[in-house]
């Protein structure tokens, strides 16, 4: 049976945009409200599935409260964990590190951040849990709630790009998106 996986990245955070990797930042009052529009008329959903980070965790918790649903968190469904470049922006890193910053946009699975996690582990750590909670809610309409790079690793995945295009797929804050993803862990994008 096929997985229907609905995905949502987290709202706008309190320290703002740049390389938010696994610093835990909070929601904005206007991540909040980015996040509640996002969901108006969509579902239902039989479960929510979070990153444990708070600004996926606490709309996952506010929203499994008001649907009724059940909510898990998953822990390898985290961002991408960027090293010395976290909390930095990429503005503020072409001044201090622009030709490592150019070879990561240009192959991030073949140049790693400095002491950041490698964009294969990355993989291997996303599309396990993906292949768990596949195993685990076949048939099911589950939300996903997590960030830009697991939302791009994905539908990356979904539409067969290179791996050399991960970073160009665009994923806005609060945006939604679905995808299926079938018995064998194929991921195919749309309802």
């Amino acid at each position: 049976m096929t997985l229907h996986l609905d995905l949502l990245r987290h709202g706008e955070t309190e320290l703002g945009g740049g390389l938010r990797g696994s610093l835990d930042d909070a929601l904005t009052a206007k991540g909040w409200e980015q996040m509640r529009a996002a969901v108006v008329g969509q579902g239902p959903w039989d479960r929510l599935v979070s990153s444990p980070l708070q600004r996926c965790a606490r709309f996952a918790e506010e929203l499994g409260a008001r649907l009724t649903v059940p909510v898990s968190l998953e822990k390898d469904l985290q961002e991408l964990h960027f090293g010395a470049w976290e909390g930095q922006s990429a503005a503020a890193l072409m001044e201090t590190d622009a030709e490592a910053l150019g070879l990561f946009w240009a192959d991030p699975y073949g140049f790693t951040p400095p002491d950041g996690e490698p964009v294969s582990d990355f993989s291997d750590r996303v599309l396990g849990a993906i292949s768990r909670l596949q195993q685990a809610y076949a048939g099911e309409r589950v939300l996903l709630i997590s960030h830009g790079g697991v939302m791009r690793l994905l539908l990356a995945r979904a539409r067969a790009l290179p791996r050399e295009q991960l970073l160009n797929v665009e994923v806005g804050h609060a945006g939604l998106f679905s995808l299926h993803v079938n018995a064998d862990g194929v991921l195919k994008e749309g309802i």
